[in-house]
């Protein structure tokens, strides 16, 4: 398959940089390869959301259950401090 893309002068710098260094034989395999980094940054990125879907699914259902007490703000800022500090030592 042949394909034709426009860049911006940046990018296309960037892709002349790349071939230059020796690491890719040619541009295609520049934009071979930045396609796989992106598939894998968009899978990831798929992943944590559907993680993070999932947390905030169990924390409604322990809202839900009345497993939630209230939020103590000064003592979360207690133990913090108290951590900072044994880590200091």
């Amino acid at each position: 398959m042949s394909l034709n893309v426009s860049l911006p002068v940046e990018l296309e710098n960037r892709v002349r940089e790349h071939v230059a260094s020796g690491m890719y034989g040619s541009a295609s395999e520049v934009i071979r390869e930045a396609l796989r980094l992106f598939e894998a940054y968009q899978a990831t990125q798929t992943s944590q959301l559907q993680a993070l879907r999932a947390d905030i699914q169990l924390g409604l259902a322990d809202v839900k259950a009345k497993r939630v007490g209230a939020l103590d703000v000064d003592a979360i800022k207690r133990q913090g401090r108290q951590r900072l500090k044994q880590a200091a030592k």
